[in-house]
């Protein structure tokens, strides 16, 4: 199993045959505005409308903060990949025990899964605005982005890379556009980026943002993204790696920052100003934007705008989850199972959510959303200071000492404000007399604390780099004298089209003069997966004579050759073949098959292979 993160991609865009700097720099753009999506998906409206309805201008020092940190983190996650090749998660489980990392795993995915519910409700709402689609189907429809996720991924990094690129500019272009409409007052705008909070309630407002902002698992991504890049491995290919994709962050952040300060603003203008300040809902946003601004084009413009944020955000979630599965456990999914599964887990309690308790709740669902996000962070923050601080592994890529404090600095910030959310709730949690989630909520602080210092200590005990070694990979076996094992009855899979000659050539070359070939086709029509060998619709006679022909031009050749056919699912007919005729190796050829039926036919092998007690070769 390879050890490359994001495998199928790794290294897919080469960098080093680029003879300008200006071409060199085109094929580093993309990974972070991979990245930056998640910067500006539904989660982020929803607190930033929050934040401008009830707040103003005031919490826009946060955005500027989150920003900053974020372009500081995001920086030290592509080192991390440039320079060691590796993602976040591989880096931590080579550095901490297994326990700590499927803690810290756990930590991920609930992340993820936070960042999903945040896609799929704002995906649903922005159907719901714009065609008038119910929010409990909106909710189910957005299940069904997964195949378009998939067409992309089999068309190329550059491929995703431009459709996102295109979502952010419908983002950006849309709120430009309400900017004009709303015409704030510039000079009081300027007044946001005075640091201050008024409340509690800020307080909470805050941190969402800065969990929507700095998102944990977007270090996971960007660490693992920059590997898409084939780059020179020497000092100087290495420090213009470096170097572009700082370029990259810095632009793509940038565009994600003036975005969520466009809704920000637009909330603060068009909401605080004329005394709306409990708009929570991007609902009550989208319906209050015409009659406030007189514009018709406006709630449209919001809406598209929405949609396109949910639909380029949930790439974000998509691979950061294969990724933070891959490094912490080295288990590796179908990329659509991946997929279904982490929508899932977003679906079902946004789908409960909406029934029991109707639309009103997507709003508050939104930014809690973005709060859990914000109270993973220290989990990621931390580990990766540790490992692009490393000067044993970084070399003279570790990060310079000022850089060290910025980052220590940002993640105590980031974990103090979260000490202090949690400890206000369990105040009121006190004096409401909810003594059963007090208790709950307490332990589960303690064993974050413990988490944290010990993530936080246990790198700068380490007296000798740990020698984890990488599941399922042991030591070498101590060869004996091998039995070399003759095949005496090979099955090769086929389907009648050019890839089979492929299939036969490598399947003959595996025999003897002694060994018997069968040649086996399964038979899916409507009546063979009914009557099975009783059919006799045309289908299975014409496959019948196929076979016999491929056999007879076998023994033209002096291989002992014997066609058959099976009936039904290949998932299930082929093992049975294999076990009616002893076959002791079976040959399976990939057809050259792409995109949607890529995992339909792979996954027809997968399946094969688990079932039959022969060895399986691939071609």
């Amino acid at each position: 199993m390879s050890e490359k993160s994001l495998d199928e991609v790794h290294g897919s865009i080469d960098t080093t045959q680029a003879k300008t700097w200006k071409r060199r720099l085109f094929l580093y753009i993309g990974p972070a505005f991979m990245v930056a999506v998640g910067y500006m998906d539904p989660g982020n409206w929803a607190t930033d409308i929050a934040g401008g309805s009830k707040y103003g201008y005031s919490l826009l020092w946060v955005l500027l903060l989150s920003n900053l940190i974020a372009l500081l983190l995001q920086s030290f996650a592509a080192r991390l990949g440039v320079v060691r090749g590796k993602d976040l998660a591989q880096a931590s489980r080579e550095t901490y025990p297994r326990k700590v990392n499927i803690a810290l795993f756990s930590l991920a995915e609930i992340a993820i899964v936070a960042c999903d519910l945040a896609e799929v409700l704002g995906m649903a709402i922005g159907l719901n605005l714009l065609f008038g689609i119910p929010m409990l189907w909106g909710v189910f429809l957005a299940v069904f982005d997964t195949v378009l996720i998939l067409f992309l991924q089999s068309k190329g990094m550059r491929y995703l890379e431009a459709f996102i690129f295109a979502l952010v500019a419908i983002i950006g272009i849309s709120f430009f556009i309400e900017i004009w409409f709303a015409q704030p007052q510039w000079s009081e705008v300027a007044t946001g980026f005075v640091p201050h909070l008024k409340d509690t309630g800020a307080l909470y407002i805050a941190i969402g943002i800065i969990g929507a902002t700095v998102m944990p698992h977007n270090l996971y991504l960007h660490s693992s993204l920059v590997q898409t890049r084939k780059n020179r491995k020497d000092e100087s290919g290495i420090r213009q790696a470096l170097r572009f994709n700082f370029i990259d962050s810095a632009v793509a952040l940038n565009a994600a920052f003036f975005v969520n300060a466009g809704i920000l603003i637009l909330a603060a203008s068009v909401f605080y100003k004329n005394g709306y300040h409990e708009i929570v809902e991007i609902q009550d946003a989208f319906n209050m934007l015409e009659p406030l601004l007189g514009e018709k084009l406006a709630p449209i413009l919001f809406a598209v705008a929405l949609i396109a944020a949910g639909q380029s955000s949930t790439v974000t979630g998509t691979l950061a989850g294969q990724i933070v599965m891959e490094g912490y456990l080295n288990l590796r999914l179908a990329a659509w199972a991946r997929r279904l599964i982490t929508r899932l887990l977003a679906v079902v309690p946004a789908m409960i959510v909406i029934y029991i308790w109707g639309d009103g709740e997507v709003g508050d669902m939104l930014v809690f959303s973005q709060v859990v996000l914000s109270l993973q962070l220290g989990f990621a923050v931390i580990p990766l200071i540790h490992f692009v601080s490393k000067e044993k592994q970084m070399g003279k890529f570790a990060i310079p000492t000022w850089q060290k404090f910025a980052g220590w600095l940002s993640a105590l910030f980031i974990v103090l404000l979260n000490l202090k959310l949690v400890i206000d709730f369990l105040i009121e949690w006190k004096s409401q007399s909810h003594i059963a989630a007090l208790i709950f909520v307490s332990i589960l602080l303690i064993g974050a604390l413990f988490l944290l210092v010990h993530i936080s200590i246990y790198p700068l005990l380490k007296t000798k780099e740990k020698e984890q070694k990488l599941v399922p990979h042991g030591e070498a076996a101590t060869l004996p004298e091998l039995n070399i094992k003759q095949y005496k009855r090979i099955g090769i899979c086929v389907d009648f089209s050019t890839s089979d000659i492929k299939a036969i050539e490598h399947g003959i070359a595996q025999g003897s003069g002694d060994t018997l070939f069968y040649l086996l086709h399964i038979t899916e029509s409507t009546g063979a997966k009914i009557a099975g060998e009783a059919s006799s619709d045309l289908e299975v006679q014409h496959d019948g004579f196929q076979i016999k022909e491929y056999a007879l031009q076998l023994q033209k050749q002096n291989v002992k050759a014997v066609g058959k056919i099976g009936f039904g699912s290949p998932k299930n007919a082929i093992p049975a073949l294999v076990k009616e005729l002893e076959i002791d190796l079976l040959v399976m050829g990939s057809h050259g098959h792409t995109t949607f039926f890529d995992f339909i036919y792979g996954e027809t092998i997968s399946s094969v292979r688990h079932q039959v007690k022969c060895p399986v070769l691939i071609v």
